[in-house]
């Protein structure tokens, strides 16, 4: 189970058409780069953002194709990278815009997590921040033969991206920084393997009645602050029994969610707001900050304390 109220982590953070990578085709400069020369794209304002229009249609391409429009100023990006970026969609076939990031909030990309589509990881290594990339993205680098009924992709549909990168990080794998001596009589942790579940041993005695937020690991980072988006590897356990209930190593090794917005149990806003990037949290969390009278059955009650052990890596 998540600890979410929302139980698309993921898709609550990341647009859905960012997601489900698939295919792996080649990528670079080949016939279809020309492709995007028959994409204008104008200024447009602070609004409704650039204006991205089809000279001829439909547009296709058979590989991941790029195109830079402006090029940036800032470090470049690898495949190691979190960025964050505003874009544009269109599909190839009519021009149709299909969703926008512009006028609203720059989303969080983590290219090192896998989960993104193969054309975006492809079409955004080796940029430079601050750039406005066009990316031109074929079936096989996207949702494959199938498309995306929802998002009304087709099978044989190219993609075509507008991006602007704004920003780009390279998230810790595990909590770097200082020890914290705990203080006495609090659940232990132990952490020996950053990819698989920490150990978290809970003492044999009355659960505290409210919050805990105790440091075991200081970071070195700069402070997480509420409407940031962060990345967390993490494993929570019942206090009764010491029974693990989630961790996200059970769902692919780490977690990123808008953090201080009410998107996570009131335990997690608290205790993870102001934390220094790198740190590694015990959280004690009663159930008036956690699920409440109601728990989320089957496995937590409304009378449940739980036990979590956070690590957070990155925030922007």
């Amino acid at each position: 189970m998540r600890l979410l109220r929302l139980r698309a982590l993921t898709a609550a953070v990341v647009p859905l058409v960012f997601l489900v990578a698939c295919g792996s085709s080649g990528s670079g400069s080949d016939a279809s780069a020309s492709a995007l020369d028959k994409v204008s794209v104008s200024a447009g304002d602070a609004k409704t953002g650039p204006k991205v229009t089809l000279k001829t249609k439909p547009v296709s391409v058979t590989r991941t194709t790029t195109k830079v429009v402006t090029e940036g100023k800032g470090a470049t990006v690898s495949k190691a990278n979190a960025v964050t970026a505003n874009y544009l969609l269109l599909n190839g076939k009519d021009g149709k815009q299909l969703d926008s990031s512009f006028g609203k909030q720059a989303v969080p990309m983590d290219l090192s997590s896998g989960k993104l589509l193969t054309g975006l990881t492809k079409g955004l290594v080796g940029q430079k921040v601050g750039s406005r990339v066009l990316v031109a993205i074929p079936p096989a680098d996207a949702f494959s033969t199938q498309g995306n009924s929802q998002l009304g992709i087709g099978g044989t549909d190219t993609l075509i991206f507008l991006i602007d990168i704004t920003s780009a990080s390279t998230p810790l794998t595990q909590a770097t920084g200082t020890a914290v001596a705990p203080k006495p009589g609090l659940p232990t942790v132990k952490v020996a393997d950053p990819k698989k579940a920490a150990t978290i041993t809970v003492p044999k005695s009355a659960a505290p009645k409210n919050l805990v937020v105790q440091q075991l690991i200081k970071g070195n980072g700069p402070t997480t602050k509420a409407g940031q988006t962060i990345k967390v590897s993490y494993t929570g356990v019942l206090w009764k029994d010491g029974k693990k209930f989630d961790s996200s190593a059970d769902h692919g090794g780490t977690a990123e969610f808008p953090i201080g917005v009410k998107q996570v149990i009131s335990g997690w806003d608290k205790g993870l707001v102001g934390q220094p990037i790198g740190s590694r949290l015990l959280l004690v969390v009663p159930p008036a900050e956690g699920y409440g009278a109601k728990g989320s059955p089957p496995i937590i009650s409304g009378t449940d304390t739980l036990v979590f052990v956070v690590d957070i890596l990155d925030a922007h």
